[in-house]
């Protein structure tokens, strides 16, 4: 049955993680990719749509939408942008007057810690996993193999493949709880399907 915007934006607001994951997986590419196109910079795309999809679902219970979500999802990407846009422009002119040196050396140091503790701790909670689920995850998230490619060579059904895919997903949430919300989607961030 197809859901209309209405139900899927009273599925949000009511919590409903599996409705806010269809959601996420059928735009998010897309987003990233409109994001790209007026900020020219693929990271800064990608980490701009994540943010308004932890926006949206931490602001869930208040979400009023007046135009299709789809409307509703690129204004927000596009908006989002045009004030990083802004943003770079003054932190450009604040880095002639402080200088590149100091700032960038800071900034990368502190980035770097962050994301060697993170990756230290999203290594561990995969190893976590069950021996399956642990292959399963792995081959889609590190080696980009879609569902039916897994199922194809492990002799699987695509259905276990995406329970499989569901229960790491679950595993890794309760593991890294700690860091959310800002990795509260890591397992569906890191390549989609």
């Amino acid at each position: 049955m197809q859901l209309t915007d209405t139900d899927i934006l009273e599925a949000i607001r009511q919590g409903n993680e599996r409705v806010f994951e269809v959601v996420f997986r059928k735009y998010y590419q897309a987003l990233c990719n409109y994001a790209f196109g007026l900020l020219k910079d693929m990271d800064d795309a990608e980490e701009i749509v994540q943010g308004m999809f932890l926006k949206v679902w931490d602001q869930r219970q208040d979400l009023e939408i007046t135009v299709s979500l789809k409307s509703y999802l690129y204004r927000a990407v596009h908006n989002t942008c045009l004030n990083r846009i802004k943003h770079l422009k003054i932190q450009d002119t604040y880095r002639q007057h402080v200088g590149d040196f100091m700032e960038n050396n800071h900034v990368s140091a502190t980035d770097e810690l962050y994301k060697a503790e993170l990756e230290a701790r999203i290594a561990e909670a995969i190893e976590k996993l069950p021996e399956q689920c642990r292959l399963i995850f792995r081959m889609s998230r590190f080696e980009e193999l879609k569902y039916q490619e897994i199922a194809n060579e492990l002799q699987l059904s695509v259905k276990t493949v995406e329970n499989q895919i569901g229960k790491a997903l679950k595993i890794l949430r309760q593991e890294l709880a700690e860091y959310l919300p800002s990795i509260l989607w890591l397992g569906l961030l890191l390549f989609h399907h």
